[in-house]
């Protein structure tokens, strides 16, 4: 007798890679007035925290983003997270191409048309490592490193435990918030905040805050669903 073998519990949708990214557009830029997306907010938390650019920064790059969507036409995942990668690499400020380099990571972390959960943490591992080695920062540092660390390490622990994909991203996704949430008791040491010292204590990281945000959207995406993620945590 012929068994089926059920599809393994940790691979993610076909459409995982559009419905990330749309998530992070809508997320980022809103889907209605120029005002309604998060980048607004995280403008303002950089504004107390650091030269009040990164709002700017991360709208500019996700409109390349979408520009890079419509030029490209893309199926996959990675052709999708490299339209991410290249959105950002055209973007100033220091996290422009920190961002830009770990999506380039992710992208290239399988060759299927979408990964599986232990393939998007290998992509993961290897990104928050070049973030780490270009930026010169660690956990404690007050720098999206406080949040896709925790995310990193997480969701290494889902795959060793065989997790669904579901859930270890659902899991990864928060600790990427708790990683964010504990920089506002942190005294910067590295990014622009590390040149206001304490004047940026009681603030949120931007940078973790937006980190948070993407993979957020990316345990969104893993459920099938591209809208916008809630991000009034990160100003409440």
């Amino acid at each position: 007798m012929t068994m089926n073998t059920p599809a393994p519990t940790n691979t993610l949708p076909d459409a995982f890679g559009r419905d990330w990214v749309t998530a992070m557009i809508h997320t980022v830029l809103g889907t209605g007035s120029s005002s309604d997306g998060a980048a607004t907010a995280l403008g303002e938390l950089d504004r107390r925290a650091g030269d009040g650019d990164f709002g700017t920064n991360l709208t500019s790059a996700f409109t390349r983003v979408t520009d890079e969507v419509s030029g490209s036409n893309p199926h996959t995942y990675t052709a999708w997270l490299t339209a991410v990668s290249r959105g950002f690499l055209g973007t100033g400020g220091t996290s422009g191409p920190l961002f830009g380099m770990f999506f380039r990571d992710l992208a290239r972390c399988t060759d299927s048309p979408s990964p599986t959960v232990a393939e998007l943490a290998d992509g993961l591992t290897r990104g928050v490592a070049t973030v780490q080695r270009y930026g010169k920062a660690a956990v404690g540092h007050k720098t999206m490193v406080d949040a896709l660390a925790p995310a990193s390490e997480t969701l290494r622990a889902q795959v060793v435990s065989d997790q669904p994909g579901t859930d270890a991203l659902a899991a990864a996704a928060a600790a990427a918030k708790d990683g964010a949430l504990s920089t506002r008791d942190i005294t910067a040491r590295r990014g622009r905040a590390s040149y206001v010292g304490d004047v940026a204590k009681g603030v949120l990281d931007p940078g973790a805050v937006a980190a948070a945000l993407m993979i957020q959207c990316a345990a969104q995406a893993a459920e099938g669903n591209a809208g916008a993620v809630d991000a009034s945590w990160s100003h409440s």
